[in-house]
Order: structure tokens, then C-alpha cells, then sequence
């Protein structure tokens, strides 16, 4: 648990965002606080989340203070109880839970908080709608617009205590903050490798099976950037496997791609900050470029691109087909929906972005037989 200085009780509202997991819905959970600040900039926010995401929420200039959750909370009475303890001191008058589940809301019940802001159904699931005082049903087609009106009853409350005055729209922001060591040191990774005039970043990994790109076709579009665009590539990962699939990747592609060494998530932020283009399925790394100001081309079969695509302008987001079935089979499926995006279609969405007429690109597959 990080402080950055508990202010007197006079400082209300003290609030409290119960967004856990994952780190692509993290991402796209940050401009809730930045606005959540813009709206009470005396406020005391606090977040809780799950280790693997803490680094990101504590760059975020919006938050006051990171409460890590064990993953398996709710498997043990133990850790409930020593969640309970650690969320005593944050004295909580507002709860929000933008996840909508039962572990979310309950971290929400725990801290204490009159006031227990969440989604009604269908966007909450399992119990959380139970736990919550307020349920909102969002309009948002985004799921960042989505979770942003969870503000909602609270900008009533604090348009009422003001001076009527004509609506004036704020930018939506993600509020991260990279060190400047962190970027000196990325930095001087890609001059190592030689991108320093420009590269563009490819990241095989996703959550579930089901989100994931065929590795070929990676590599084809990354000897293309090279060869159309001489724009070499560099491809990220996070993990044993996703190192293994960006190695396939370098491999299939020779000279037109570079493998990224390991990488912290805020390295990450600083190299993804750094690219012209990303390419990415829907996963935590997509949306962190997006969140960095990076235009991106996403990838999309089990979930909607509408709903969950790289947010803000510029980007592209490709959907060919769509794996509509529950969630819990969607997240074990295989990924032919994924396998509906063609090689030429990523290629005509980089020339897009790269203002290139994408017109040759589309008409050929650089090596791939669609």
C-alpha cells in the first residue's frame, strides 16, 4: 500500500476505485480518476487493484494511494479480514466499482463507504449489484465512456453547489506519468537496436487464447512495415509464453523485427509512448498505447471493438467476425474469429495510419496466402 500524504478529514470526498484487474481494463479505468480529481481536486483517491497492474494506477497522477489485493481474497477469511484492516485507515466515503463483480464489490463493502457507486445489470455480474447503493446503467457505447459515468450522480451533487454556468466538455486523459529515468533508459534501448528514427511495436500476447492473432501473420506484417514502410518492428512480451511466440515472430520475419528485452510495465508505457504504430490484439499493451497517445491498429474476435477498442482518435480497429457466445467459453474458445482478419487488412489499416495509400498494401500478402 503506497501513501502520498493522508490530508485532514476536512478534505472530503475520500473515495475509493475498486477496479482489480485486468491491465487493460485498468488502462481504460484511468480517466475515471483523472476526472474523479478534475471534478474535486481536494479529494483523497484511492485505488485497489491487484499486484500486477499496482505500477501502472501508481503512476497515475490522478491517485493519492495503491491498495494492493491479493488475487484470492475472497478464498480466504483471513485475507478478507486483513483487507478489511488495511482499508480502515483510507476511511472511505464513496466506493467505486467499475469492474462489477463480486470480489470488486466487496472490496468496495469492506472499506466502509456509506455510498457504493456500481453498474446494474447486465453490466455487473455475479453479486455485485447487491452490494452497491447506487446502480447506474450506462448509455456509452465505449467502455471508457462507460466507466466515466459512474461520476455521474457525484457531478450532480457538485452541480448543484455551483453557479449555474453553461457545460463546458473536458478531455478525456489517462494521467500517466512515466519517470524520466524510465525513459532515458528505454531510450537508450532503442537507439541500441538501431530504431531510433522510427519502429513500430507488434505484441503477439493477450489474455485468452481466444484474442490472440496467428504468429505468421505477425511476421508477415512486420516484413511488410520493413520492406513498404522501411519501418522495422519491434515485438513486445510479458511473459514465458508470449516469449515464445514473439521469438516465432522475429524468426518468421528476419531482419524486419527486433525482440523487446523484459520489460516493466512502466518500460513498457515508455517504449510503446516512443513507437509510430502498434499492432495488438486486445490486451493490456493495446490499450497502454493507446492510453500513451500512440495510434494503434487492434485486433478484434471475442470481444467488440466498439465496446473495447483502442480509445481516442486515430486508431484502427479491426473486426472481421465476432465470437458472440458467454464469456466463460469465450475466454477457453480457440480463436477462429481471430483468424477472419486477414493479413492485407492489418496492412491497409498501418498504411492508414502511416498516411500511406493503403491500396498496393491491401491487394497483396507479402509472403502469407489469406
Amino acid at each position: 500500500m503506497t501513501r502520498r500524504g493522508m490530508p485532514a478529514a476536512s478534505q472530503s470526498p475520500r473515495v475509493l476505485i475498486t477496479r482489480l484487474s485486468a491491465i487493460g481494463d485498468c488502462v481504460q479505468t484511468l480517466p475515471v480518476a483523472v476526472a474523479l480529481r478534475r471534478l474535486y481536486p481536494q479529494a483523497y483517491i484511492a485505488w485497489a487493484v491487484e499486484k500486477a497492474a499496482a505500477p501502472l494506477i501508481d503512476a497515475c497522477r490522478a491517485v493519492d494511494e495503491v491498495v494492493v489485493v491479493p488475487k484470492r481474497m475472497l478464498a480466504s477469511p483471513r485475507a478478507v479480514w486483513q483487507m478489511r484492516q488495511a482499508l480502515a485507515p483510507l476511511r472511505a466515503d464513496i466506493a467505486l466499482d467499475p469492474q462489477g463483480l463480486t470480489k470488486s464489490s466487496v472490496v468496495g463493502w469492506l472499506s466502509g463507504a456509506a455510498r457504493r457507486i456500481g453498474f446494474a445489470r447486465p453490466q455487473a455480474r455475479e453479486i455485485s449489484p447487491w452490494l452497491n447503493t447506487t446502480r447506474i446503467v450506462p448509455r456509452g457505447t465505449h467502455m471508457v465512456e462507460r466507466y466515466l459515468e459512474l461520476l455521474g450522480p457525484l457531478e450532480a451533487a457538485a452541480d448543484q453547489k455551483r453557479e449555474p454556468k453553461p457545460p463546458e466538455p473536458q478531455p478525456i486523459e489517462f494521467g500517466l506519468e512515466i519517470p524520466a529515468l524510465v525513459r532515458r533508459d528505454m531510450q537508450s534501448m532503442i537507439d541500441s537496436r538501431q530504431l531510433g528514427a522510427g519502429f513500430a511495436v507488434i505484441n503477439p500476447g493477450a489474455g485468452w487464447d481466444s484474442k490472440r492473432w496467428l504468429v505468421d501473420r505477425l511476421a508477415a506484417v512486420a516484413r511488410s512495415l520493413a520492406m513498404e514502410f522501411g519501418l522495422p518492428s519491434l515485438v513486445v512480451w510479458g511473459n514465458t509464453r508470449e516469449r515464445g511466440a514473439a521469438e516465432e515472430v522475429v524468426r518468421l520475419a528476419g531482419r524486419g523485427a527486433n525482440l523487446a528485452p523484459p520489460t516493466s510495465l512502466l518500460e513498457l508505457a515508455a517504449v510503446l509512448e516512443r513507437a509510430n504504430l502498434v499492432v495488438s490484439a486486445d490486451s493490456g499493451p493495446l490499450h497502454l498505447a493507446a492510453a500513451m497517445g500512440t495510434r494503434c491498429v487492434g485486433l478484434f474476435g471475442s470481444t467488440r471493438r466498439e465496446l473495447c477498442g483502442p480509445y481516442g482518435p486515430g486508431h484502427v480497429a479491426i473486426q472481421a467476425a465476432y465470437d458472440g457466445s458467454a464469456t466463460r467459453k469465450r475466454r477457453g474458445a480457440d480463436n477462429w474469429a481471430m483468424q477472419s482478419i486477414t493479413v492485407p487488412m492489418v496492412l491497409a489499416a498501418c498504411a492508414e495510419i502511416l498516411g500511406r495509400d493503403g491500396k498496393s498494401l491491401a491487394d497483396k500478402s507479402v509472403g502469407y496466402a489469406a
